[in-house]
C-alpha cells in the first residue's frame, strides 16, 4: 500500500471532506430501493457516514450486455475503517441483501465497490484501489463527477477520462 497524489489524509468533494468513494450498482428487483437499502445498511452501525451522494443513473450493462439495465450511484463517505475493513463491510452489505456471485459482471441485486480510499494506492489480490476499471466505465465516472468533480486519478481528471467513453447510455433517473 502506498500513498499517491495528495498528501492530506482526506480528500474534498462537493459535500466536504471524505475518506472513500463507493460505487453502487444493481439490476435486479426494485433497483432504486436496492441502492437506498445498501446506503442504509452501509451507514446503520455508524462506521460509515455518507457526506455526499450522486444522482441515480440508469445505465446500460457493461461486460455482459445481455441483461437488464442497471441503476448506479456513487457516495463519498467518512470512515475510521481501514481499507480492508471497509471492503469487508461492503461485502457484508452485499451478502445481507442477497448478492450471489455466479457470473462476473452478471446480474446482481447490489454491488458495492471501493473506488478510492484517501490518497492510497492498494494492489492486493482482494483489493485494488483506486478501482482499476474506473477509467473504462462511464456508469462510474458520470455519478463520480456529481460528488468529486475535481478528482484526479492517474493524473487524469474525470472529464479527461469521460472524453474517451460513450456516456450516452448513462441517464439520470
Amino acid at each position: 500500500m502506498r500513498q499517491v497524489g495528495r498528501a492530506e489524509a482526506q480528500l474534498r468533494g462537493e459535500g466536504g471532506a471524505f475518506d472513500a468513494i463507493l460505487g453502487l450498482g444493481t439490476n435486479l428487483g426494485d433497483r432504486v430501493h436496492n441502492i437506498e437499502e445498501a446506503i442504509r445498511l452501509l451507514t446503520a452501525d455508524g462506521s460509515v457516514r455518507v457526506v455526499s451522494r450522486s444522482k441515480l443513473y440508469r445505465s446500460a450493462p457493461w461486460g455482459v450486455t445481455d441483461q437488464e439495465w442497471f441503476v448506479n450511484a456513487c457516495v463519498a463517505v467518512q470512515t475510521e475503517l481501514s481499507p480492508h475493513d471497509l471492503l469487508l463491510h461492503c461485502q457484508a452489505v452485499e451478502n445481507e441483501m442477497g448478492r450471489v456471485r455466479t457470473l462476473k459482471w452478471g446480474p446482481r441485486v447490489i454491488d458495492v465497490d471501493i473506488l478510492t480510499f484517501r490518497d492510497l494506492e492498494i494492489s492486493e489480490p482482494d483489493l485494488k484501489v483506486p478501482h482499476p476499471l474506473i477509467g473504462e466505465r462511464a456508469f462510474v465516472l458520470v455519478p463520480l463527477k456529481d460528488i468529486a468533480p475535481e478528482l484526479r486519478l492517474g493524473g487524469r481528471t474525470i472529464d479527461q477520462m469521460l472524453e474517451k467513453l460513450d456516456s450516452r447510455e448513462v441517464q439520470p433517473l
